[in-house]
Order: structure tokens, then sequence, then C-alpha cells
């Protein structure tokens, strides 16, 4: 199980687990949860390539369940490192797994991280 505490979120309910990797941040991203419980059974998963240049903020890929379809945001500028192909081929992993096989992206991070990220506290009260 991983500690929910050492990792941070966003409002648009991702989370992000930082980790170095040769000298440079690597951000490991994923949906919350809470997220994946209000979707719903996922059914399709769509993500930037590697190497793809992804900007805080911005729409980056696309989710779908059998109740919607949701823009997965960036939440930090950086690149593209890895892709969890797992996730595309079985989209059910975001509910299964949503901390742990079913992480979305890597990124390396440039620049400054977003000064807005959650603890798990205020994440929880945002979700209240």
């Amino acid at each position: 199980m991983t500690d929910l505490t050492a990792l941070s979120y966003t409002s648009e309910h991702e989370w992000i687990a930082l980790s170095d990797e040769d000298g440079a941040t690597i951000a490991t991203v994923g949906i919350t949860d809470f997220a994946a419980d209000k979707l719903g059974d996922v059914v399709f998963v769509e993500l930037p390539g590697a190497d793809s240049a992804v900007t805080a903020g911005d729409v980056c890929g696309e989710i779908e369940s059998t109740k919607s379809v949701g823009e997965l945001y960036a939440p930090i500028t950086g690149t593209v490192v890895e892709v969890n192909d797992s996730v595309v081929d079985d989209p059910s992993l975001v509910n299964a797994e949503p901390f742990a096989g079913g992480w979305l992206i890597k990124i390396r991070v440039e620049g400054d991280l977003p000064g807005d990220l959650l603890d798990r506290a205020a994440y929880e009260d945002l979700t209240a």
C-alpha cells in the first residue's frame, strides 16, 4: 500500500509522487481514489507519448468511464519520460489500483513545482 501522506495532490484530483532519478526530479502522476470512484468504471485512457512536453494546468490526455468523459491535466511542467502502457491496455487498473498499478505518466520536472499542491489532509478537506 502506498503511503498516501507522502504524496502531493491537485484540486483536479491527481496525485503526484516525487523521486530523484539520476539527478532529475521525476513525478509519477495518477488520479486519486476519490476521482476513480466518482468516474465509475474507467474504459478508456489516452495519455501523452513519451518525450512529450507538458505544461502545468494544460490538458494532456483524456479518461473515459461508463459515466463520463474527462480531460486529464498536467499537474506540473516537464517532459513525459514514461507512459503506463498497462493502463492504456487495461483502463480498469485506474479503478482497481489508483495509487499503484493505475499510475498514468512519469514527468521529468522542469522548473519549480506549483505552489498550490495539497497534502493528504488538505485534499481530504477538499473532497469532504
